[in-house]
């Protein structure tokens, strides 16, 4: 069986619910993991998502800010939920669906100073990191197990517009991509959208509302990230659909799905 998963940093669900029934509709996706829903779980918009073609809802919700869901045209059964957040922050949900363990991620952006000391927020995103890596580390890496969401690293050179200025810049920096890369090798995760567009190809999934014209000036970061355990095998399609990020009022964030074999 084919499986779509996709993942969206929405920046509010409220605001775009349409725009994810439409995406949905448009990209037949099965699985839909989003993050930045910016509500509590009785304010979610279940009944776009049901009429949209996904009953099934998990949220971890909180008022106002962060906040993930999945929502699913087949059943999620419960997975272990993961304790990544030192702040109580809704950042993370999980399942399980066909088999298929998903943990869907809003990984906190660590403000703008690069440093642990000076930078509480910046030290919660390493140890957010680092939570989720010694989490992963204790797992097999013979178990279906996807782990999809805003992750706010973009991690190698071609993932940012320009290297050598966003290596100074959060999201990009060296402690980042070290903790990116050993969260990576805790279970040997495969990036699938990589695998489809190699290097040196430029990917971006995040462009700043600041420009007027996203995809002229394109000074974009591949922030949003689907990685598969080595028990999982992708069957093409993954892809980084930045139509969408031209569509009206849009979030900043493009979606980014991934096609399994399960």
């Amino acid at each position: 069986m084919r499986l779509r998963v996709a993942t969206w940093n929405v920046n509010s669900v409220r605001l775009r619910a349409e725009q994810a029934a439409r995406f949905v509709a448009d990209e037949a996706v099965d699985v839909l993991c989003l993050q930045e829903i910016k509500c509590r779980a009785g304010e979610f918009p279940r009944e776009a998502f049901v009429e949209a073609g996904l009953p099934h809802i998990a949220v971890n919700g909180q008022k106002g800010w962060h906040g993930v869901a999945i929502a699913s045209r087949l059943p999620i059964e419960a997975a272990a939920p993961l304790k990544l957040c030192r702040e109580g922050h809704a950042r993370c949900v999980s399942g399980t669906i066909a088999g298929v363990e998903i943990h869907n991620l809003y990984i906190p952006a660590g403000g703008d100073v690069p440093d642990r000391t000076e930078n509480p927020k910046f030290d919660h995103k390493l140890d957010f990191y680092e939570r989720l890596t010694a989490e992963m580390a204790a797992r097999s890496p013979a178990a279906p197990l996807i782990l999809a969401g805003d992750f706010n690293v973009a991690p190698g050179e071609h993932d940012v517009w320009n290297h050598r200025y966003m290596s100074k810049i959060v999201s990009h920096t060296p402690a980042e991509i070290a903790a990116l890369s050993a969260l990576q090798a805790s279970l040997d995760f495969r990036d699938p959208v990589r695998a489809a567009s190699p290097e040196p190809a430029k990917l971006f999934s995040w462009w700043s509302y600041r420009a007027l014209d996203f995809r002229l000036s394109n000074r974009g970061l591949r922030l949003d990230h689907i990685w598969l355990t080595p028990a999982l095998t992708a069957a093409g399609g993954g892809r980084i659909h930045d139509a969408v990020r031209a569509w009206e009022r849009p979030s900043d964030h493009a979606p980014v799905s991934v096609d399994l074999n399960v």
